[in-house]
């Protein structure tokens, strides 16, 4: 007998879930899955949704259109199971973070000094020196990303927030805003599995899963590690960045001449300088 159809829709949480399920025996077996990707607005193929037995799915809302999530549970047939999924995004690490369009991981402090038209060497001493609690609310900001995560948790029955309210200090439980490391996906994994009353993988086999996102650390300003008391970090700490291992200041450095000439996409920029320095 052929396996039952699973229908994973999600962002690039997708992949590390789906390889942490598999260590289930109980889910392996059980399911074939299918994993569309929401965020670049994949479109859902005609017919899949309504031959899943099982659909889990990171909540969007109407403004999506045909894949929100209300319009895509319409399609699944009667006996079909469905399940929302955490979606998780934390801005502790990076109060300054902005997702404004035009380059990847943009830091607002450091576009207002770029745009201030400052000459290079004063930005970096400026940005690196100034304590960021000077220009931003850094607590006001923590607690407001604490609340739009608390929304977030409210549509799924997997509850992960007070693991990252008990442990964000010690440890370091995202590589970027919306990169969770293992012990964040495990923990999604294993509650997903639970409500649907099937075997939790091993501790072993978990372990085997690793780092779900390796390629990049995004660095964490030591100044903001300070501010929060953030254990595991500090001006020194060597973050992984797409093959380089790099200080928060080389990294900074990195930002303002990718800016300055002109590079919106600063990822191929760092996998650049990385190939470069591997020559």
């Amino acid at each position: 007998m052929g396996k039952e159809l699973c229908v994973i829709h999600a962002n690039c949480q997708g992949e590390p879930l789906l390889k942490r399920l598999n260590r289930s025996p109980d889910f392996a077996q059980r399911f074939e899955t299918r994993i569309v990707t929401n965020y670049t607005r994949e479109p859902m193929p005609d017919g899949l949704l309504e031959h899943a037995s099982l659909f889990l799915y990171q909540y969007l809302g109407d403004q999506w259109g045909p894949l929100a999530s209300q319009t895509l549970l319409k399609r699944l047939a009667d006996n079909a199971r469905s399940l929302c999924i955490p979606n998780m995004f934390f801005l502790g690490y990076w109060p300054m973070w902005s997702g404004a369009p035009g380059f990847d991981y943009r830091d607002r402090r450091l576009d207002q000094l770029l745009d201030a038209g400052i000459p290079d060497e004063q930005i970096l001493t400026l940005y690196l020196r100034s304590h960021p609690a000077k220009h931003f609310g850094l607590n006001d900001l923590l607690e407001e990303t604490f609340r739009r995560e608390q929304a977030r948790e409210a549509v799924t029955p997997i509850k992960y927030l007070g693991h990252i309210r008990e442990h964000w200090r010690t440890r370091r439980l995202f590589n970027t805003v919306n990169h969770p490391g293992a012990e964040l996906m495990d923990i999604s994994a294993c509650g997903i599995l639970d409500h649907l009353a099937m075997a939790r993988p091993t501790e072993a086999a978990l372990d085997q899963c690793g780092d779900p996102f390796p390629e990049f650390q995004q660095p964490i300003h030591p100044l903001v590690a300070e501010h929060f008391g953030l254990a595991f970090t500090n001006a020194e700490t060597l973050y992984e960045v797409y093959g380089q291992k790099m200080t928060f200041a080389r990294y900074v450095a990195h930002y303002i001449d990718c800016r300055r000439n002109g590079i919106d996409d600063f990822i191929s920029y760092l996998r650049a300088r990385a190939a470069n320095e591997q020559a």
